[in-house]
């Protein structure tokens, strides 16, 4: 099984860092490229841009909790969530749960 896990491509865990804006500010946020890989069909899922989305995620969690730890963390989590369950089963489908009705 480890096999499986050591052999993908160290691409895939090289991190990358990019600049957004949130909140009015710049800021850096250092991910995996593979969270970026998905942050980005999360976000295309949802009808936004990267950008639009990371924000409205961020403004989402200092609304809910006042305040937005370890974003970075909360971004793979996310990721983790999506591919777990909210992703799209197949090319064209509709996502099993839409992130902008549930608001």
């Amino acid at each position: 099984m480890c096999h499986l896990f050591a052999s993908q491509s160290p691409e895939t865990y090289e991190t990358h860092t990019r600049s957004v804006r949130i909140g009015g500010h710049v800021t850096s946020l250092r991910l995996e490229a593979v969270f970026w890989d998905i942050l980005e069909e999360l976000a295309a899922d949802q009808g936004m841009s990267l950008g639009r989305f990371v924000t409205r995620l961020h403004d989402e969690v200092l609304e809910l909790h006042g305040d937005v730890r370890n974003f970075t963390s909360l971004l793979r989590c996310c990721c983790l969530k999506y591919v777990s369950g909210l992703r799209p089963v197949a090319s064209g489908e509709a996502p099993a749960f839409d992130l902008v009705a549930a608001e």
